[in-house]
């Protein structure tokens, strides 16, 4: 999978760690590597996950190398974007956004 600078790589084995568990709200991008619409947001999600650091954790995760969680939370299109909050996804979106448009769709769950 293409890196996104300032969001790290989840998997499989540490999605409950690091997203589940985490005690502020995780934005989760299903990405892969063929996926053009989300290389189109690695510029945004990387100024999100910057601004909003100690609000808002920003990752990625790899639908194909990742299948149970891309299964769990039945993914069926990419990109898709769901925010968990407390363990539960709280908003999921599909598709690439600008900057502003995903932050108004945020903006419930940061406050």
């Amino acid at each position: 999978m293409t890196r996104t600078t300032g969001v790290p790589d989840v998997t499989d084995a540490d999605f409950t760690t690091q997203v589940l568990q985490s005690p502020i709200p995780v934005l989760v991008q299903f990405t892969a590597v063929w996926c053009g619409p989300c290389r189109m947001l690695k510029p945004v999600l990387a100024d999100i996950a910057r601004e909003q650091t100690g609000r808002l954790k920003v990752v990625q995760i790899d639908v194909d190398a990742n299948q149970q969680t891309t299964h769990r939370y039945t993914v069926l299109a990419t990109p898709t974007l769901m925010v968990f909050r407390d363990g539960e996804p709280v908003l999921s979106t599909v598709g690439a956004k600008p900057k502003a448009r995903l932050l108004r769709e945020l903006a419930d769950v940061l406050d």
